[in-house]
């Protein structure tokens, strides 16, 4: 005869009691939603009952008339490019540097190539730190140290990137094979040979990518920058606003738009061949 064994199989829960441990959670869930829309005093029934006035702003925005959108696309429309054309140079300047910045922190925030654990620990924490403020916050503190304009923009979008690509290629640098860097010491090479000869070549790629989608992230963030006065085409959306011309407003989100979708697919398709 077999052992009986003395170790008991786990017990699989009956239809009932899993049916009450779902009730549980939902009512959990169903909690936490009432508790946090108190909070924040969210009324759902405020929103339907000036559903009208939303409507309202739309129909003020959107040009009614074929001689409204002739005269917005012919007369208003060529006025930003200029603003345009700003948005996308801080963001290219924001990324580049960001880049360029984030080479040394990532090397020193990577566990197989930092030259000491305790730089490891004080390299992520650093980043970890530079990536939890918002880029529309360290836009509000540049415009405050060096005024209102584009070069806050830069800087924002600079430490802002530093920290996103810095997280993002430290995390590929981790994942990369080690047998060609366990070669490269074996046969005496230094740390920058194992850098040059064996990192570089396999986590290039992906940094280049990663690069291509902080960009796209940084369009994005430029326009709304130009808000708190960091320049770009977001001053002349919140000038439009604040002068209640909602049609240039709706021009300006239109071609926002527009340009945004464009960049995500030519930087999409740059990605594919990248990675």
């Amino acid at each position: 005869m077999t052992p009986r064994s003395t170790a008991s199989a786990p017990r699989e829960l009956g239809p009932r009691r899993l049916k009450l441990l779902w009730l549980i959670a939902g009512i959990a869930v169903a909690l936490v939603y009432a508790l946090s829309a108190r909070a924040t005093e969210f009324n759902l029934w405020i929103v339907l009952r000036d559903g009208d006035m939303f409507l309202q702003l739309i129909r003020e925005m959107v040009p009614s008339t074929k001689e409204r959108w002739l005269h917005l696309l012919t007369h208003y429309l060529p006025r930003l490019k200029q603003p345009f054309l700003q948005t996308a140079q801080i963001a290219m300047l924001g990324t580049a540097g960001g880049a360029v910045l984030s080479v040394p922190l990532v090397l020193l925030a990577s566990r197989n190539v930092t030259p000491h654990p305790a730089v490891y620990v004080i390299a992520k924490a650093l980043m970890n730190l530079i990536r939890t403020i918002p880029d529309l916050l360290y836009a509000a503190i540049f415009v405050a140290a060096v005024g209102v304009g584009p070069l806050s923009g830069v800087l924002a979008l600079t430490v802002f990137s530093t920290a996103v690509l810095a997280k993002l290629a430290s995390e590929s640098v981790e994942a990369v094979d080690p047998g060609p860097l366990e070669a490269i010491r074996a046969a005496g090479g230094t740390s920058l040979q194992v850098l040059r000869h064996g990192v570089a070549p396999q986590v290039a790629p992906l940094f280049w990518s990663h690069c291509l989608y902080v960009f796209e992230v940084n369009i994005r963030a430029s326009t709304v920058l130009g808000l708190v006065g960091a320049g770009g085409i977001g001053q002349q959306l919140q000038l439009m606003l604040s002068l209640f011309q909602y049609e240039n407003a709706f021009v300006i989100i239109l071609v926002t738009f527009l340009l945004v979708v464009a960049i995500d697919f030519v930087a999409g398709r740059i990605r594919e061949r990248l990675v």
